[in-house]
């Protein structure tokens, strides 16, 4: 068991030995609570996929970006789907719909997890933008503290430490995602999963590539948000 967690402890450093470009972080939280059941997860699922493909196909992104996938699902709870990873080796995780909807604690553990990959960096010597959060829900959050956290998102957006943009499918709560971030949330149109991981995948590369201070700079979103 120590073998295992030394080995833990020492792969990213081999990674960042190995490629020491300068990183762009982004984390994607899912609701993958029952009422994604069918055609919304499957769509979810497809949509992943196409992000795998199109940033691995990216020279720039592939090395630059890393990607983390936290995922609100069954009795309260909220998990790791894909941990940090340079796109170059990402695996799109394969969702399964089940359960409530866990924004907060899903929100909570993508917080801690950025301030941890930042400690990482830093002390690796690897320089990174502004981590980017990506929340993705087609309800409401139904864990009691939920508005605490959206309360840390807010200060922590309001103090620079990240981005974070809400994002809801038809009859999510509008209002409720919009406290997760200073910014108010997009309406993804119908079910175009694919065509909002493509847009992201060209948003996040463009940011890899980008001056300091552009990081929060994105593309139009009209292709699939109305």
């Amino acid at each position: 068991m120590a073998d295992d967690n030394l080995d833990d402890i020492l792969i990213p450093y081999v990674e960042f030995a190995d490629n020491a470009n300068e990183r762009t972080p982004c984390v994607l939280v899912l609701d993958c609570s029952g009422s994604m059941r069918g055609g919304p997860i499957d769509q979810l699922n497809q949509g992943l996929k196409a992000l795998e493909h199109e940033l691995k196909e990216d020279i720039d992104a592939s090395c630059r970006v890393q990607l983390l996938v936290v995922k609100a699902f069954g009795n309260d709870e909220a998990e790791i789907a894909s941990d940090w990873t340079d796109a170059m080796n990402f695996i799109a995780p394969t969702m399964e719909a089940k359960g409530l909807t866990p924004l907060g604690k899903a929100m909570d553990l993508a917080l801690q997890k950025i301030e941890e990959q930042k400690w990482l960096y830093d002390s690796c010597g690897i320089s990174s933008k502004r981590p980017w959060i990506f929340l993705i829900s087609d309800g409401e959050p139904t864990d009691y503290d939920w508005e605490d956290v959206a309360d840390k998102c807010r200060k922590a957006q309001n103090e620079r430490k990240v981005v974070i943009h809400a994002v809801g499918t038809e009859g999510a709560s509008f209002d409720k995602l919009a406290q997760f971030s200073t910014m108010s949330p997009k309406k993804l149109t119908g079910l175009k999963f694919t065509e909002f991981f493509l847009w992201l995948s060209r948003s996040v590369s463009c940011a890899s590539r980008s001056a300091e201070g552009l990081d929060n700079a994105l593309s139009a979103t009209s292709e699939w948000s109305k």
